[in-house]
């Protein structure tokens, strides 16, 4: 009977959990002039280590407004993963309050995942960008995530890899960034790697070439409408076997 009661307790405590991440979360992406985006999340257990948002901040001119995007992925799974996750998201969201560059947010956001990294034993692979909607300048730093995929309205596909090593692995390391300029019809496709390595019951995984196919043949379509296609094609994909990592997209349509 007591191992029944800490079950239930247990599973009480995992609903409690879900639904406070699910707070941490933004429900629908916000309104950018020229840009329409859409994201999804797909926990592998109760609650997740992944992490996505896109939200406004104030640029270093006077009256700018620019927007974070963030994706990241925690290493490890279920309650620890979420904890930290937690931690990640406290910190973006501190930290994007002030005029800052994002150089000094990286920065900032590595020494804060370094103090809870268990000596690097816990650390968190992110792609963070800042977008400028008057001049359609994104400027980003990869801090060893699976690079984005930026597809030009020509059909050419660039990667967005400059950055470093993941956060919280060393304190005092410097991240470099860069920036590219968006133009109407192009696509940004950001992800974790539980998405392309959903594998199928021949452990045969989805990988990056479906997920470009996919993209190319839906370059017409809104960014909800591709994410759909996205879900669909990796559940068929992936068939009965279970799920074993996070998976999360965001996609931005520049319009």
């Amino acid at each position: 009977m007591l191992e029944v009661a800490d079950r239930v307790v247990m599973k009480r405590d995992l609903q409690i959990a879900r639904d406070i991440q699910g707070w941490l979360l933004p429900a629908n992406p916000p309104e950018i002039p020229g840009a329409v985006i859409a994201f999804a999340t797909r926990p592998a257990n109760t609650v997740a280590g992944d992490y996505y948002d896109v939200f406004p901040r104030p640029g270093l001119a006077p009256g700018e407004r620019n927007f974070i995007l963030a994706v990241a992925d925690v290493a490890g799974k279920s309650i620890p993963a979420a904890l930290l996750m937690a931690t990640f998201q406290a910190s973006l969201k501190t930290l994007s309050t002030s005029v800052a560059s994002l150089n000094d947010l990286v920065s900032g956001m590595n020494r804060y995942a370094c103090g809870n990294s268990q000596g690097g034993l816990r650390f968190t692979t992110a792609f963070l960008a800042e977008y400028d909607p008057l001049s359609r300048r994104l400027t980003y730093t990869n801090a060893g995530h699976n690079a984005p995929i930026l597809r030009r309205t020509n059909g050419t596909i660039e990667r967005l890899t400059r950055g470093g090593i993941p956060f919280g692995i060393q304190g005092d390391t410097t991240y470099d960034s860069d920036s590219v300029v968006l133009e109407p019809g192009d696509w940004l496709v950001v992800f974790t790697d539980g998405l392309i390595e959903a594998a199928n019951d021949l452990r045969e995984e989805y990988d990056e070439p479906r997920l470009l196919n996919l993209l190319n043949a839906s370059a017409l379509v809104t960014p909800q409408q591709l994410l759909a296609r996205i879900m669909t094609d990796v559940d068929a994909f992936v068939g009965p076997t279970p799920q074993h990592d996070d998976i999360t997209c965001l996609l931005m349509k520049v319009s």
